[in-house]
């Protein structure tokens, strides 16, 4: 059920936040600058007006997911450092300091589901309106578009390392429903680890290749024993597992669409030429920045191996959904290879050419800059390792990373702004004392 904040008119002993915090601050001015309104309109589509226990405040909640990728933490860390910090407390709407938590961490996983991809787009929309882009004047609109791979939190996967799981999930179903196995194979794939621990010695290649195939083996016997041994009314339960556990078993080293774990079957195998990570696995992310401003104006995500000038389209949508209108010229790197135009838009591809004009040539250097925009996305705003569950939460991600990037932006602009009018008011200030003194000294001697 949809519930609402409650301010009381009463003031504290003290008043409240807002007559007690620094209003000079960037938080304090990213909580006046967001139209909060905005997305309690279009979240609460998402609740019922009648039944169910009331929910928490749309905007405490979508002040924690903009504070998470923010200040890069966890759901865990986030809801603890929100009952130690006022500035945090003052952006979700908050009147007076609260002592405890703001809601368990789980309720974060449950409100990022309920308002889904599209209540992300809606927050990197505002985030683009925060920073409020100049108009100079000119219609032409100039982006740069690159992508890079959000990886998945999952293991380096290897063969070896799919079937032990597979054999250790097997044994968890066989305890778990009562199944009385024919062998375990504990201890024989205890052996059969140490043999392959030894695989890159003179004599231990031949026993450790027999041992990965014994592993294999004993996987899909143990696959094959719990299908046959699970009661009818129980198998439906484990069919979806059963049948990825079968399709890591069957896939080949040339296949196509490989499984690479068995917890994310979705994440993908990249390779993008880097020399120190020769593959990555996740999914594809593309970023679109516009190159007057640095300000972020789109951001996607895509779960298949696409070529990247298959991304254009999406993207170039995305751009026009979020900012009203279309890109004139887009800039990419020679990835880009194959795309020439998409309905109004240029896509311009840097080739040896040497008619190409000085405005050109600048706005081919000025799409580099989009390089350090993504570094930071990663290090500082969870693009990197992305947590969250599924192909939704690889779009989620990436779109919250790219809006906490923007509001970053401009409390930066906040800060530097403020430092700069007191840098002034000093200045002035050693003047004005500067000429008084001299005066004075002048009239002494």
């Amino acid at each position: 059920m949809l519930n609402t904040q409650k301010h009381s008119p009463q003031l504290g002993l003290f008043g409240g936040l807002c007559d007690q915090l620094n209003q000079k601050h960037p938080i304090y001015q990213l909580a006046n600058a967001i139209n909060w309104s905005l997305f309690d309109e279009a979240f609460k589509q998402h609740y019922s007006e009648k039944m169910g226990k009331p929910a928490k405040p749309i905007r405490l909640m979508g002040s924690l997911l903009i504070l998470k990728h923010l200040r890069n933490l966890s759901d865990e860390n986030l809801v603890e450092q929100w009952s130690e910090n006022i500035y945090f407390q003052y952006l979700s709407g908050e009147q007076h300091f609260q002592p405890n938590i703001p809601c368990v961490p789980t309720e974060l996983v449950m409100f990022r589901q309920r308002i889904g991809e599209a209540g992300m787009e809606l927050i990197l929309k505002e985030s683009i309106r925060v920073n409020e882009p100049p108009n100079d004047g000119s219609d032409n609109i100039v982006v740069s578009v690159d992508t890079t791979v959000q990886e998945k939190n999952i293991t380096y996967p290897t063969d070896d390392k799919l079937y032990k799981k597979i054999i250790g999930k097997c044994l968890t179903i066989a305890e778990k429903e009562s199944i009385e196995l024919r062998q375990s194979y504990t201890q024989t794939v205890k052996r059969l680890s140490h043999l392959q621990r030894f695989k890159h010695t003179k004599n231990g290649t031949k026993a450790a290749r027999k041992a990965n195939k014994k592993i294999k083996i004993i996987a899909g016997r143990l696959v094959r024993e719990i299908e046959r041994k699970l009661p009818r009314e129980r198998i439906g339960v484990y069919l979806p597992d059963l049948k990825i556990y079968q399709r890591v078993l069957s896939q080949k080293r040339t296949d196509s669409n490989k499984i690479y774990s068995l917890h994310e079957p979705d994440v993908r195998c990249y390779s993008k030429g880097k020399e120190h990570k020769k593959f990555e696995f996740g999914s594809k992310a593309s970023i679109l920045v516009d190159q007057g401003t640095g300000i972020i104006m789109g951001a996607m995500n895509f779960s298949e191996t696409l070529h990247d000038s298959k991304t254009i389209p999406a993207v170039l949508e995305q751009y026009e959904r979020l900012n009203g209108r279309e890109a004139n010229e887009v800039f990419v790197d020679r990835g880009y290879r194959g795309i020439k135009t998409y309905r109004a838009s240029a896509i311009y591809i840097p080739t040896p050419n040497k008619n190409i004009t000085k405005a050109q040539r600048k706005k081919h250097s000025k799409r580099a800059s989009i390089e350090p925009i993504i570094g930071h996305l990663k290090k500082d705003y969870r693009l990197c390792r992305n947590y969250l569950k599924g192909i939704t939460g690889d779009n989620i991600n990436v779109m919250l990373a790219a809006a906490a990037m923007n509001f970053k932006r401009v409390m930066n602009l906040w800060h530097t702004e403020a430092k700069r009018w007191w840098s002034l008011i000093y200045k002035y200030l050693v003047v004005v004392y500067w000429n008084f003194f001299a005066q004075k000294l002048k009239s002494t001697f």
